[in-house]
């Protein structure tokens, strides 16, 4: 077993206290800190603790003991999960991702940059907020056509016909002026309009500060989860928590970021009838439809067996933990290998386990 030294990325739209105060760093950090990662993904690896080496050079070194014969005959040498920590202080970009067959055709037209889908799991640590999956097409319509704008008139006419791709198209091609919007939400009384205003404020002349209006918005309590998977529409909006995805950078945006949009592969990956799934812990378990992850929420005094034979991350929120010769500390973490025997993990606050779903 590793002890872990994980980096953190400082994207604008990061919390200055969530992730400094959990790991037991000043308050507020310098700059904003938006994840840390907790994997061996090659943009950002975690480090081998005492060690001059990566989790991502170790996998490398030793793909049989470090993965383990199932993770290898299904993913090849390569830890299939990327677990971070993820702090929301103002939106993220509206973003799709594509499933296994659309990333694999998209990167060989060179799309992509890697084969592989990108499902993702997100576990409130704190309240979660978040916009996911499209409203009903009849009850976007009324909300878009509440502003009262006739130059919306063809995205509404549009979604009361059901043609929820085509109003998304019209409406990232063809509305550049957001002012309007802006003015037109803030005469409308609600939490969703009052975000549209927010988002035309952020992102000035960017469409998608409709998203509001077009996607359910989601409300995570502590240790509530929401699972998205290929073509669902998703912007998290604000909150502290554990996220856990498929190793791949693979994503398409639609807006609400400086980075490039492109329409035509977005709206081909974009599933208008595709749901997020709300998930809560069954025996400590969210249990979601992916193959290459599965999370664990370890928590309350006792002990815990992690059977031997799959690849784990251990990461402590809550208190204190003793896995196998280690002791976690909140903010703390600890790559279990595959060739490990079973391992207990006992805990007097919150661990959460990052592991393959094919595990054991």
């Amino acid at each position: 077993m590793y002890p872990l030294a994980n980096p953190v990325k400082d994207y604008a739209w990061g919390s200055r206290t969530d992730i400094a105060a959990l790991t037991g760093r000043p308050v507020p950090a310098p700059g904003p800190e938006a994840e840390m990662w907790l994997g061996a993904h090659p943009a950002g690896p975690s480090l081998l603790a005492g060690q001059d080496r990566s989790l991502a050079a170790a996998v490398a070194a030793d793909p049989h003991g470090q993965l383990g014969e199932a993770v290898l005959a299904r993913f090849g040498a390569r830890l299939p999960y990327l677990m971070k920590l993820i702090a929301v202080a103002r939106p993220l970009s509206l973003q799709v991702h594509p499933s296994a067959e659309q990333a694999e055709e998209g990167h060989a037209r060179g799309v992509y940059g890697d084969p592989w889908p990108k499902p993702e799991l997100v576990c409130a640590l704190t309240p979660f907020s978040a916009l996911a999956g499209f409203r009903p097409a009849e009850e976007a319509a009324g909300m878009v056509a509440g502003l009262g704008l006739p130059s919306l008139g063809e995205v509404v006419a549009l979604l009361r016909r059901g043609a929820v791709l085509d109003a998304l198209r019209v409406l990232l091609e063809e509305h550049r002026e957001t002012e309007g919007i802006a003015r037109a939400a803030a005469e409308v009384d609600g939490p969703d309009h009052a975000l549209t205003v927010r988002l035309a404020e952020l992102h000035p002349g960017d469409p998608a500060c409709l998203a509001p209006l077009l996607l359910r918005r989601h409300e995570l309590a502590p240790g509530e989860a929401l699972f998205l998977g290929a073509g669902v529409p998703h912007c998290y909006l604000r909150g502290f928590g554990v996220e856990i995805m498929g190793a791949s950078d693979n994503v398409m945006r639609a807006g609400l970021t400086p980075k490039p949009v492109d329409v035509p592969e977005l709206l081909r990956v974009t599933d208008p009838a595709a749901a997020p799934l709300p998930v809560r812990a069954r025996d400590g378990v969210y249990a979601v439809p992916a193959e290459e992850f599965r999370l664990r929420r370890l928590a309350g005094e006792g002990g815990h067996l992690l059977p031997g034979g799959a690849p784990r991350i251990l990461l402590c929120t809550e208190g204190a933990a003793e896995a196998g010769p280690l002791r976690l500390t909140a903010g703390g973490s600890a790559f279990v290998p595959a060739s490990r025997r079973d391992v207990e993990v006992t805990t007097t606050g919150v661990v959460f386990c990052a592991e393959p779903g094919t595990a054991p």
